[in-house]
């Protein structure tokens, strides 16, 4: 059996102001450390030894895989970041309060922008200063699938090659890997492998700086899910 075990990274500074983040790279919160240090405590706690960790090129994941490495005495661990664990990408909502958005578009529209499977947000220029494009780190990407805007759906699409690529394969070879992400790109993978429905889905939340533990055979599976 190989242990598959996603975090979401601790709260952000962002998540404390209740601003849309997306792709924005935002600090911890001092709450967000002490979540990711919890999490590794109790990785620590329940005995959990990783071969693979995986990652966003996003600070709060980054920091949070980290911060629960060290916890639990791991921080050695052989670690690969990759913009296709990046959270959802909100397009133009990206900095705007959660709370005037929805005074300004409405709350049920709001709604649909944040929980929707296959609804896009309002989309970014790529000239904005706010967009990707902007970027260094995704400077040797193809500017075409930078994206200015995401709804899960689309996440889904963009977090699935790493899956295939990389944990998948990992998991097939029985070794216990952590994937440090966010809310997002985490309930795309947890829809894929747990076979949520479109409709389901919707509904599914994940908490920040808590540990999901899956038990995988090999041929991926699940035998068993817990939260630390």
């Amino acid at each position: 059996m190989a242990k598959l075990v996603f975090i979401r990274h601790g709260q952000s500074e962002w998540n404390l102001k209740n601003l849309f983040t997306g792709w924005t790279d935002v600090q911890l919160s001092d709450k967000g450390v002490e979540e990711a240090k919890e999490a590794g405590r109790k990785i620590k706690k329940a005995g959990i030894e990783f071969d693979q960790a995986y990652t966003s090129v996003l600070t709060r994941a980054i920091k949070t895989l980290h911060y629960a490495l060290e916890e639990s005495d791991q921080l050695w661990v052989p670690e690969m970041k990759s913009w296709r664990l990046n959270e959802r990408h909100y397009g133009d909502l990206q900095g705007q309060n959660k709370a005037e958005a929805a005074e300004k578009f409405g709350a049920d529209q709001v709604h649909i922008w944040r929980r929707s499977y296959d609804v896009l947000p309002p989309l970014l220029d790529e000239n904005d200063e706010r967009s990707a494009a902007q970027d260094r780190r995704y400077a040797n990407l193809d500017p075409h699938i930078i994206p200015g805007g995401e709804n899960l759906k689309v996440t889904l699409e963009r977090v699935m090659p790493f899956w295939e690529d990389h944990i998948a394969p990992d998991l097939i070879a029985g070794k216990n890997v952590i994937v440090a992400a966010h809310g997002n790109s985490l309930r795309a993978l947890t829809k894929y492998i747990e076979g949520i429905s479109d409709e389901d889905i919707i509904n599914l939340e994940i908490a920040t700086g808590q540990p999901i533990v899956y038990e995988m055979d090999k041929k991926l599976n699940i035998v068993s899910k817990e939260k630390l």
